[in-house]
């Protein structure tokens, strides 16, 4: 018989997700992102981090302090990082995301034809930012879905 315990593409493609944002060197908030395509085939991935070529030990990861002594000029959103690293056209691909995206990345996620979002934190949830992402993925048709954080436990069986 099979094996009924494997992941499911939503824990799988999350999971993926949550990797990527291990590569983020953001010391208080890491994001990763996995773009799938229709064929459930892997096609950008990307976490929040500077842009290639601002080494990350000459830019500030402070929240606080004038916008320009701050990370937020600076740092690359996971979604916009996932759609830049893609090759393909993404019309009709989903976006797996551990935070739910900002009005910026909306933006992205639209123009790039992404169809469907997933989500597990909606830590934002009713500030202004989020409200502008929610209303423009709803008009533009873009679906989204939360799935509940994921206790990933994997138990490799080796035969000896």
């Amino acid at each position: 018989m099979k094996r009924t315990d494997c992941l499911s593409w939503d824990q799988y493609f999350m999971g993926i997700a949550l990797l990527s944002a291990q590569r983020s060197k953001d010391p208080s908030t890491q994001v990763g992102a996995c773009i799938v395509n229709q064929k459930q085939r892997i096609v950008g991935i990307g976490y929040n981090g500077f842009p290639y070529g601002c080494h990350d030990d000459e830019f500030p990861w402070g929240r606080d302090g004038s916008f320009l002594e701050t990370k937020y000029p600076y740092v690359v959103h996971a979604e916009l990082n996932a759609i830049l690293n893609s090759s393909e056209n993404l019309t009709g691909a989903s976006l797996y995301v551990s935070l739910f995206p900002c009005n910026e990345c909306a933006k992205a996620i639209i123009q790039s034809g992404i169809c469907e979002l997933v989500y597990m934190s909606d830590k934002y949830d009713g500030t202004s930012e989020n409200e502008a992402s929610k209303k423009m993925l709803a008009a533009a048709g873009v679906k989204w879905r939360q799935i509940p954080i994921l206790s990933l436990t994997i138990t490799p069986e080796f035969e000896e």
